[in-house]
């Protein structure tokens, strides 16, 4: 990035360069020891990513772990806040996963726009932004200040598969 600053000595405009911190989201995920699994395929007729322009639009996953089996229940009956902020925190790694598939390197990810947090819970359950922040807290330390999103947290009657938290999100991408 190139500014100009002014002498106050003289009047010549001269330029600067000003360091830029370059973030490494494939690095940051290493440091986090963090070993993206291999992206799941959509349980149904749909799939797992569409791009329209520099916006990537992600489906709903789900806590999927690497046995093949998901955290079930509803948050706050069958699992604490904290197994849901963790269901949510496994969304996110299989999310990685998915725009990895797409992208092969986290590093062409410009920004995370937009996520649809999901909590399985009851009608009087009230702390689903709490249950989603383990997804948007692990965006933010994988990609810093592009992590940082815009979000809706709702609680749902039921998922599909009795599935813990499901969570879909919009993502740009840089030009390619």
């Amino acid at each position: 990035m190139l500014f100009f600053a002014v002498s106050c000595n003289s009047p010549e405009v001269q330029p600067q360069q000003q360091s830029e911190v370059i973030w490494d989201a494939e690095q940051k995920l290493k440091d986090l020891g963090i070993i993206l699994p291999e992206a799941s395929s959509p349980v149904a007729n749909y799939v797992n990513a569409v791009r329209s322009g520099n916006l990537l639009f992600l489906a709903g996953k789900g806590p999927g772990l690497p046995d093949g089996t998901f955290i079930t229940g509803k948050v706050g009956q069958d699992l604490t806040i904290e197994e849901g902020k963790e269901a949510a925190r496994m969304v996110a790694i299989n999310q990685l996963a998915v725009l990895k598939a797409e992208l092969g390197d986290l590093n062409k990810v410009k920004r995370i726009v937009k996520v649809l947090g999901m909590v399985n819970c009851n009608s009087d359950f009230t702390h689903q932004p709490q249950v989603i922040n383990g997804f948007s807290d692990l965006m933010v330390e994988v990609f810093g200040e592009k992590g940082k999103h815009a979000r809706s947290a709702v609680g749902m009657n039921a998922l599909p598969m009795n599935i813990a938290v499901e969570v879909e999100l919009i993502v740009e991408i840089e030009d390619n």
